[in-house]
């Protein structure tokens, strides 16, 4: 990694170890150019990528056609409002109602490290690890200073960016605008791929041309949603998975965003991450400043691939924190599909003591253990053990659970209050809500303005006051609805703009302090299943609930969506009952535990009640898990085959960073007559090197199981039809 400034041609050069990025100062106004995004380079001489000695030239030279030339920049950072028509990156509003801003190039600084973002999450290194760049801008009409951010690291092949506005004039201006991240280039036949979704279908990838205009994804629902994500890229469309440019931008924040490609009408290309505008205005007075959250670009030569496993090296080391950061994670089993809000003491420990005979680490209890909870329509907001249900109480339940052997968790939904809750006829105030309307209520509930600090803390408190109860080691923190009805009477009326990114802080601050007060926690964050699986959630739970929906297949699709840049360790995935209870399903126990193996494994069922010989596999799985984790934790991810693309069959695979293992799953969805094997290709082990597949004995049709690195590479391997749907099987792959 390395951060140079050519003083003579005025580019900066910020090198990984495989790409380059490179920005330029150009004419007296200092504007500030993107150059180049790609392939490493030697050679910074690169000005005239920037065309500015093409008409309608730099407004020194030809200020007669400035407007012409702001449309057509490629900039480094936008402003608004002079000329430049694009989608913009920061817009603001003066006293007088004026809306105009233009930057130009100051200073600039480099040093080794990464500064902290205030009241965020982002990526950190050390100073060995990494080096930043500060590009001080400014408006002078308007007395705005902005900082550009970048970083580097010297272990993948990432830019982070982010920007921090300060406003250094004496009146107050009003940020409409402020993304995180800016990339300028040439439409080179671009394919834009997105990941799309609902409840229970989250991250389905979605690959489209790049057609004349915007488009991209977004959310206004309070949070990263089910429906889209904070990510996009754009790639060549000879690329594949493993071979082939991509470009990545991935946002690392948990509210409201835009992700978007504009194709201009000289076919270039803007591509714009950052919090969506809608319903978005900060109030920045004098002397104060805005810290936007960050943004992460990549690059990648070796196809979306390449790409997956930047994203995913990036998350392990320079994101997810904590005890569990580098540690395999308890096997659980969680209560909700086992008896949803029908337990007591006694149910509960009936399960623990069937799952704990069977080497299963961890109970957790789930909704319906506070207040009145009998159902979901009362008692959110009151965090108060129910010692009708949970007889003996809490204490004497989780010391009974870890006389097992077991740890114990325990469910909470501390962002959301009920209407029907001690705490909402105490202060019904402490609910966002629009004074003068009907509440829009969802899922019976309303959610707490957390913006308030009074709030904020009686919360924590009562969260604090259960962990501190008893000997409770996991927490599963849910978010079971969207923002809506934006108002906190907490804020005043030239500040009820910021509510929505407020709110986002508020919860970032709670997580702060909940990991802080309990290090030894492992937090999984949830929101309805899969709605806020993003990177700023994963900077304070090294686990992410990945969908409500548990089947088998229907999980193929969205890990596959989720694996293509989150690591496999972040995946909340379980084995579930049968009939599947989101779409009712039936799949072998065996295929269940397969696929649940792609993240953090578990158990979502009454184990008391399922079929023997299902109840029996479950020491085998355990097994296979304790087996593979490490490599499946901390392994190099490659995506084979495709069932959201071929219809048939998927099929994924996990190589040790020495090459000396691999771990293949083979998911065969649909059997079919056919009158041979299938090929397969299994890329990332050393050609040079001898494989033998280690589990032979479960695949006796395979008369072979000597293998170089190359051969199964390029040549690949037969892999015999199965009988059946929905049937799998593991091949471990190890170096001889």
């Amino acid at each position: 990694m390395n951060i140079t400034y050519n003083e003579q041609n005025r580019i900066f050069k910020l090198d990984t170890a495989k790409t380059s990025y490179c920005i330029g100062i150009v004419d007296e106004e200092n504007f500030i150019g993107h150059v180049y995004y790609g392939r490493k380079l030697a050679d910074d001489n690169l000005v005239y990528l920037m065309r500015t000695e093409e008409a309608p030239f730099v407004p020194s030279k030809n200020n007669r056609d400035r407007t012409s030339f702001l449309d057509a920049f490629p900039m480094e950072y936008t402003g608004n409002g002079l000329g430049d028509y694009r989608e913009g990156t920061l817009s603001v509003k003066t006293k007088n109602g004026h809306t105009a801003v233009s930057l130009s190039y100051v200073s600039h600084r480099i040093y080794d490290g990464k500064p902290v973002l205030e009241g965020l999450p982002a990526t950190f290194g050390t100073e060995a690890e990494c080096k930043t760049l500060e590009l001080l801008c400014e408006d002078s009409v308007l007395q705005l200073q902005v900082v550009l951010l970048y970083t580097v690291f010297n272990d993948t092949d990432v830019i982070t960016r982010s920007v921090k506005i300060v406003n250094q004039g004496k009146d107050a201006l009003y940020l409409t605008r402020v993304l995180s991240a800016c990339i300028d280039m040439d439409n080179d036949d671009y394919e834009m791929i997105t990941m799309h979704g609902s409840w229970a279908r989250e991250r389905a990838i979605q690959v489209r041309p790049i057609m004349k205009g915007k488009q991209g994804v977004s959310s206004v629902r309070g949070e990263s949603s089910h429906q889209e994500h904070p990510f996009m890229a754009w790639k060549k469309s000879t690329t594949t998975q493993e071979s082939g440019e991509i470009y990545g931008m991935h946002f690392i924040y948990s509210g409201n965003f835009m992700a978007q490609i504009e194709l201009t009408q000289f076919d270039s290309m803007r591509a714009l991450i950052g919090i969506h505008p809608e319903n978005f205005c900060w109030k920045l007075e004098s002397g104060e400043s805005f810290q936007a959250p960050e943004a992460v670009c990549v690059y990648s030569a070796e196809g979306i691939g390449g790409m997956t496993r930047t994203l995913h090296n990036l998350y392990r080391k320079h994101l997810i924190r904590g005890e569990y950061k580098d540690k395999k994670r308890p096997i659980l089993i969680n209560n909700w599909e086992a008896t949803y809000f029908e337990f007591n003491t006694q149910k509960l420990l009936d399960i623990a003591r069937q799952a704990s005979r069977l080497g299963i680490e961890m109970l957790v209890m789930d909704d319906g253990w506070f207040g009145c909870r009998d159902d979901d329509n009362t008692s959110l907001g009151d965090w108060k053990v129910n010692e009708k249900k949970i007889d003996g109480g809490l204490k004497y339940l989780v010391e009974e659970v870890n006389k097992l052997g077991m740890k114990f968790g325990i469910w909470f939904e501390p962002e959301m209050i009920s209407p029907d809750s001690d705490l909402y006829r105490e202060h019904p105030d402490w609910a966002i809500a629009v004074p003068g309307r009907t509440g829009s209520l969802a899922r019976n509930q309303y959610v707490l303005d957390l913006t308030r600090k009074e709030v904020r803390d009686h919360i924590f408190d009562m969260v604090a006051s259960v962990l501190h109860s008893a000997n409770i080691e996991y927490v599963k923190w849910d978010m079971n609805r969207q923002l809506s009805d934006l108002g906190s009477c907490g804020l005043p009326a030239d500040r009820q703009g910021e509510l929505f990114h407020r709110q986002v802080l508020a919860v970032y601050e709670l997580q702060d302090r909940l990991t802080k007060e309990f290090p030894h926690l492992l937090l999984e964050n949830c929101s309805g299943g899969g709605a806020r699986f993003d990177p700023g959630m994963l900077y304070y739970s090294p686990q992410i609930w990945c969908s409500d929906d548990a089947d088998a297949i229907e999980r193929l699709s969205i890990q596959e969506g989720t694996a293509m840049i989150y690591p496999l360790s972040t995946m909340g995935a379980h084995v579930a009952d049968c009939p599947n209870h989101t779409v009712g399903r039936v799949t072998p126990f065996e295929t269940r535990g397969y696929v649940a193996l792609a993240g953090t494994f578990g158990y979502e069922l009454d184990v008391t009640k399922i079929p023997e010989a299902d109840r029996n596999m479950i020491p085998e799985q355990v097994a296979m898990y304790h087996k593979y984790n490490d490599l499946v934790r901390e392994g190099d991810y490659y995506r084979i085959a495709s069932y959201r693309e071929n219809h048939f069959y998927d099929c994924y695979e996990v190589v040790s960073q020495d090459k000396k293992e691999a771990l293949v799953t083979y998911i065969q969805v649909l059997n079919r007559p056919n009158y041979h094997s299938r090929r397969i290709r299994i890329p990332g082990l050393a050609p040079d090197q001898m494989y033998v597949i280690e589990n032979a004995a479960d695949w006796p049709e395979i008369r072979q199981t000597k293998y170089s690195g190359e051969a199964l590479q390029y040549a690949g391997i037969n892999v015999p039809a199965l009988w059946g749907d929905f049937k799998g099987r593991l091949m471990h792959l190890v170096q001889v």
